[in-house]
């Protein structure tokens, strides 16, 4: 089988190389940028399966670089990386286009552990398709449909979608809906989870479907609605 391509986009020498080695010693084929113009330039010859991407590049926010990635390619998974820890910075990289959001300092094992989760579900597509109310999903194609509008998702919201229709109708754990979709070692705060049912309320409704598609049940989780 290939390896998996990953990018890293950090600024700092020892987090870089250290990233890179470890990277490397797991298998995947790496390939390390410090300024948001090498980062373009390597996505201009080849797009990855996943980036390590810093904010806090010399040249560029590194927001600005993840917008640019999610033209360019929706599918591939963009993991923030960063020494910002207030929470309205991990929201904004989320709506921003990031599928996960990592602070430093961080340990490098643990780092590869959430790498790895990624990877592997990106490529265990589940089900050929799910289709509950008037949305259909294809995990083929990882393409999504209300009636007959297609609905442009990232990574995480496609899976995050797929495990709420699995379970149509039925009431969904948070930290469930964090193992089945990020990391099945997740711990503390789940603002990811808040933010991307968000976005993915937002795209149905965009695409002609009902705001509450997807019910809030305050202190348990969520339920997708089928009918």
């Amino acid at each position: 089988m290939s390896r998996t391509r990953v990018l890293v986009v950090e600024d700092d020498a020892s987090v870089g190389a250290g990233l890179v080695g470890v990277l490397a010693a797991d298998g995947h084929e790496v390939r390390w940028a410090r300024t948001g113009a090498r980062a373009r330039a390597a996505l201009a010859e080849a797009v990855p399966d996943l980036i390590l991407l810093d904010l806090g590049l010399p040249d560029e926010d590194g927001l600005a670089l993840c917008a640019a990635v999610r033209e360019r390619d929706a599918d591939v998974v963009v993991v923030v990386v960063t020494a910002r820890t207030d929470e309205a910075d991990a929201v904004r990289a989320l709506d921003g286009g990031g599928d996960d959001f990592v602070t430093k300092p961080f340990r490098p094992v643990e780092l590869l552990a959430r790498v790895r989760a990624h990877l592997r579900r990106r490529a265990d597509s589940g089900p050929p398709e799910l289709r509950a109310g008037p949305i259909r999903l294809d995990q083929r194609s990882r393409r999504a449909w209300v009636g007959e509008a297609e609905v442009g998702l990232r990574p995480k919201e496609h899976e995050l979608l797929a495990v709420l229709m699995a379970s149509a109708g039925s009431a969904v754990r948070r930290e469930f809906l964090m193992e089945q979709v990020w990391d099945e070692f997740w711990s503390g705060s789940t603002k990811t989870l808040d933010v991307h049912v968000a976005n993915l309320r937002r795209k149905l409704a965009d695409a002609g479907d009902r705001w509450d598609r997807i019910a809030t049940l305050r202190g348990f989780g969520y339920r997708f609605e089928p009918d």
